[in-house]
């Protein structure tokens, strides 16, 4: 747990240090845009690039980061339990986002130290500070998606195949990292499902045995359920599950 606070504390050092990025590239001292009426739009446009951009991180932080996967793990141990709102939706979101930024800690401690620092030291341009920024959240993702989806979407795309993973452009490597996260996700959830059912099964035929054909099986199965799961430590042996899932 000691790591959660300093993943957060890691994030939020490089968004402020993104702040003089954005800011500069806002800057008006920045290469103008002009459209053909003649007029000079580049500080406008730019704070509306920065504003789209922004707009965009809470896309990038479901489909580019390790939180589809934990999501979804998530609600579906907590379907399987079926105690209903239990935890509740806040503290799923919440846990997903804090195991997030422990599995995406050393990704970011690489783009803060190969693009942030070395931009704000002024000594790449910003172009040059985007592709390595870009760098270490590609590769992280190459090692989680399967190569069958990233030739599913080559194939949709029309293209004809890369000599090297690192040629494979993000058009293509970000749905195919979608797709591997649903599927790893709904793999570990179905071994997550297993014992619950059981119980259910073996619940409902000792009911049914005993002519209790009216008490609902649920009722019944979910305090054998809970008990199962604080037992067995279920969430620490889940959340480790998770999170050494990303590192193999």
């Amino acid at each position: 747990m000691r790591s959660f606070p300093r993943s957060l504390c890691a994030v939020l050092l490089l968004v402020a240090s993104l702040l003089p990025l954005w800011a500069q590239a806002a800057a008006p001292g920045l290469p103008a845009v002009t459209v053909s009426g003649g007029g000079n739009y580049s500080l406008t446009l730019q704070v509306l690039l920065l504003m789209t951009a922004i707009s965009l991180l809470p896309a990038i932080l479901l489909m580019m980061t390790a939180f589809t996967r934990i999501i979804i793990v998530l609600s579906i141990l907590r379907q399987a339990i079926g105690a209903g709102q239990s935890p509740p939706n806040q503290v799923m979101v919440g846990l997903a986002l804090f195991l997030t930024f422990f599995v995406m800690s050393p990704v970011v401690d690489r783009i803060n130290a190969e693009a942030v620092q070395p931009y704000m030291a002024g000594q790449i341009e910003t172009t040059e500070a985007l592709s390595r920024g870009a760098g270490p959240l590609k590769e992280f993702m190459l090692r989680q998606t399967r190569e069958s989806d990233i030739a599913t979407f080559v194939r949709i795309s029309g293209g004809k195949g890369f000599e090297k993973p690192e040629d494979v452009p993000l058009s293509i490597l970000v749905p195919a990292f979608a797709t591997s996260e649903l599927k790893t996700a709904f793999q570990i959830g179905f071994m997550v499902f297993i014992p619950f059912v059981i119980i259910d099964l073996v619940v409902a035929s000792v009911l049914m045995s005993m002519g209790m054909m009216m008490l609902s099986p649920v009722l019944i199965s979910l305090p054998f359920k809970i008990m199962l799961f604080v037992l067995v430590d279920g969430w620490s042996l889940l959340i480790g599950t998770l999170a050494s899932s990303f590192y193999r």
